[in-house]
């Protein structure tokens, strides 16, 4: 999974990536201090897998892992190239979803781009410029369909659904706001659309406001009923803070966040909600030579399953062993699992669910 870190200049962008990553990325007090875009990988923190390598104690531990691309800031204009507006759209058309940073702190040790913090403002200046992209690269679309309409009598559910999308984007409405079929979805998605990707906003608070009430912070509870009608998520943050926990041994870590008052980091609701807005889940595969998560889409078949460690495993499917974490661990180790019959043969139709220990067996 890559997620792009996006928002206007100087609201914090690559200071959280900093922090969530630990990559180094420059972060100044200046506009369009990331242009090329810093990538880091972090691993997808799993209690069940560290579980796992404490029974099995194997030779590797490997936990699913974000990709995250501090993208250079946004500007008023970007669509029609402003502030090398061009390349970074370009950048975020690479990424899966869009962690949107808005600023909602005051400071005046740090200059906002316009003067002065709105986080609708902000919020807007973006959006808007995504949506003047989409819409240059929609006409096209509807240009060229309806060209091959005149031959094609089939294309015409295509072109009535990319002029619903092309209306909504003209009064200012993201493509993700609205609501499409089955059969419509997989149409749109064939036009990468930069306002159809989904989003979390990043509500980037002050220190002060940290394990307080964020309807409290001014211009939350409307970013948040802006987040809810487009179908996207929303995260209060303070990428200082999480600076200063990037920095912390896991103990320290445990201990600073009881001392604000908050059970986890912003990186850990981050990547949870990352899943859930993209609709992914884990399985999980455990021996004495490797323990390891594997990130696939809810809803994914066993034989599918398996093609994400190889494809060979897909191609020659015969049948997944499979136990939930909770019961392998309730009966302390898998040969116990087994004396009890709890590890169930399944086939090609069986639908794998987050926390499956799998063993995949399969003849190429």
């Amino acid at each position: 999974m890559k997620l792009g870190i996006v928002g206007l200049p100087n609201v914090g962008k690559s200071t959280l990536f900093n922090a969530i990553t630990n990559a180094g990325a420059e972060s100044a007090n200046y506009p369009f201090c990331t242009i090329e875009p810093n990538v880091g990988t972090v691993a997808v923190p799993d209690k069940r897998l560290d579980a796992l390598a404490e029974l099995y104690h194997p030779e590797k531990y490997t936990p699913a892992v974000i990709e995250f691309v501090d993208i250079a800031g946004l500007v008023k204009g970007a669509s029609q190239g402003e502030g090398l507006g061009n390349k970074f759209l370009s950048h975020i058309r690479e990424v899966d979803a869009i962690v949107h940073v808005v600023r909602c702190f005051e400071g005046d040790d740090i200059i906002h781009v316009d003067g002065t913090v709105d986080p609708m403002r902000d919020l807007e200046t973006i959006n808007t410029e995504l949506i003047l992209a989409d819409m240059e690269l929609l006409e096209r679309r509807i240009d060229r369909i309806k060209k091959l309409l005149k031959g094609d009598k089939t294309l015409a559910p295509e072109i009535e659904l990319l002029e619903r999308v092309m209306a909504a984007l003209s009064d200012g409405i993201s493509a993700r706001a609205l609501q499409y079929t089955e059969e419509e979805h997989r149409l749109i998605a064939q036009t990468p659309l930069l306002s159809l990707k989904p989003v979390i906003y990043a509500a980037n608070i002050s220190e002060d406001a940290v394990g307080g009430d964020p309807s409290e912070i001014p211009g939350y509870e409307t970013l948040a009923a802006y987040a809810r009608s487009e179908h996207s998520g929303i995260l209060p943050i303070c990428a200082s803070i999480e600076a200063e926990i990037a920095e912390l041994a896991a103990q320290e870590k445990a201990e600073f966040l009881e001392s604000l008052g908050i059970k986890e980091s912003g990186l850990d609701r981050l990547i949870r909600q990352s899943y859930s807005l993209l609709g992914l889940i884990s399985y999980l595969t455990a021996g004495p030579k490797e323990v390891r998560a594997w990130t696939i889409t809810e809803g994914t078949k066993a034989p599918q399953a398996a093609g994400v460690i190889h494809s060979d495993f897909e191609r020659g499917f015969i049948r997944a062993e499979v136990i939930g974490f909770d019961q392998l661990m309730a009966c302390g180790n898998m040969a116990a699992a087994k004396e009890k019959g709890l590890i169930r043969s399944e086939g090609k139709d069986y639908v794998v669910k987050d926390g499956d220990v799998i063993l995949f067996r399969f003849n190429v």
